[in-house]
């Protein structure tokens, strides 16, 4: 239980009994024997408590040596544990206990068989349900986040700026290799909070340099790749609590959404077509992934449920889903492999199938012109038309139809070749022309260039 007590204060810096139960050891009954463990290290020095929330719960923060300890119980290094958080309960800390709920939302730790335990007891038919269990399923453990974490920007005075994340989820598990988490208890204005991921976005763009000597995104140090196009995902979890009702909530996030539309919105990069035929897709490499929910609604929905709010989907979706972009580059070489499929499957087609037949085919009078050429008289073992070296129709043209206007026959073009020819320039020109229409056979043919 101490060790759970350390790891818990080592990774929220400042938490009350009952959420160190929620998050570590939710099989408890009771918190009493995390305020045993809380008192106990206490008396060795390694932590203390400095005030109350609120609603008159104690609050735990870790000393400087129980820093120490908690980096040794979670495996970090001491200079990635961040400071002790000291004076911070004193006015209730309504923003780390936010941020606290939000951790205990998103990770939802399985409930484990206590000892001792009373027969009686060792099956909870609420908790052993199999709709329970699913609704219990969340993402990572306590060790799978940092709080506070600092992201330094480029400033020209003594001071050096930064943008401070509340919470980093890494989870590769549930697809998220990492996750930035901001919590917002709607206590400033939606300009201020959108101003935040100018920020943000300024500190991704930040380029420093690899093994190699080569130019990589600075945040590419800190955290592991994400697997898709962009910089890494920002999550805003919107605590209104009573200060805001439903529909002051849905302005709030809309105004969001609308000041950081030039953040999370790709640009447009059009392929190629025209009209009905454009085509094109989304460039995502320096937008940032902006994923909205509620404190609420991950009590009430599992994270990896339909839980999150995309900019730019338009609907409520799982983590996995939001976190794809859509219509980037890969869902546009989807697209375009599927119809370069069909054309060559066209082509196919079309260079199986005689040329004349083609050409038949495609007349608007195709049809009468087959019943004209049926109702001709057949001749018994009469000899096939020679085809056309031009076209491939036959020499005495489309059954049923007069070509008037036609050369004479020469035994080897049919009517309406002769007469294209007999239109063509003469001298050099015509023969390049010539050699063109017979070199003309799909597509890949040599086009005059």
């Amino acid at each position: 239980m101490r060790s759970h007590v350390l790891a818990t204060l080592g990774v929220l810096k400042v938490a009350t009994a009952d959420q160190v139960r929620r998050l570590t050891c939710p099989g408890h009954r009771s918190n009493k024997a995390v305020r045993n463990a809380c008192l106990d290290l206490a008396k060795h020095g390694l932590t203390v408590s400095e005030g109350n929330t609120r609603d008159g719960q104690k609050l735990w923060g870790l000393t400087p040596h129980g820093l120490d300890a908690a980096a040794e119980v979670l495996a970090r290094p001491v200079s990635e544990m961040g400071g002790t958080a000291r004076g911070a309960g004193r006015s209730g800390a309504p923003h780390a206990m936010a941020v606290n709920e939000t951790i205990i939302a998103i990770t939802r730790t399985p409930p484990e068989p206590t000892h001792p335990m009373h027969p009686r007891q060792a099956v909870d038919p609420v908790t052993a349900s199999p709709a329970a269990a699913e609704l219990r399923a969340g993402i990572g453990t306590v060790a799978s986040w940092s709080t506070e974490v600092a992201h330094y920007l480029p400033s020209a005075g003594r001071n050096r700026s930064s943008v401070q994340t509340d919470a980093v989820l890494h989870a590769p598990e549930a697809g998220a290799p990492v996750l930035l988490v901001e919590v917002d208890n709607c206590t400033e204005t939606a300009d201020v909070l959108a101003g935040k991921f100018d920020r943000y976005l300024r500190f991704f763009r930040l380029k420093a340099k690899d093994h190699q000597g080569r130019n990589i995104p600075l945040w590419r140090t800190l955290y592991p790749p994400t697997g898709r196009e962009g910089h890494p995902p920002i999550a805003v979890v919107f605590n209104p609590g009573t200060r805001l009702g439903e529909v002051a909530l849905k302005n709030r996030m809309n105004r969001v959404l609308s000041l950081t539309r030039n953040i999370w919105s790709g640009s447009y990069q059009r392929t190629n077509g025209y009209g009905k035929d454009e085509d094109g897709y989304y460039d995502y490499a320096d937008a940032i992934p902006l994923l909205f929910t509620t404190l609420e609604r991950l009590h009430t929905y599992s994270p990896l449920d339909v839980a999150w709010w995309r900019c730019g989907h338009g609907q409520w979706q799982t983590l996995e889903v939001a976190l794809t972009n859509p219509n980037d580059i890969h869902a546009w070489h989807q697209r375009d492999d599927e119809l370069r499929r069909r054309r060559e499957e066209q082509w196919g087609k079309e260079r199986a199938a005689p040329a004349w037949g083609r050409r038949l085919a495609e007349s608007p009078d195709a049809s009468q012109l087959l019943h004209a050429g049926a109702q001709e008289p057949h001749v018994a073992n009469s000899p096939e038309p020679v085809p056309c070296e031009r076209c491939g129709l036959p020499v005495t043209g489309l059954p049923g139809v007069l070509y008037d206007n036609a050369p004479s026959e020469d035994g080897r073009h049919c009517p309406e070749c002769r007469t294209d020819l007999a239109r063509q320039p003469p001298g050099l020109l015509k023969d390049l022309f010539n050699r063109h229409s017979q070199n003309s056979i799909g597509p890949g043919a040599w086009n005059g260039d």
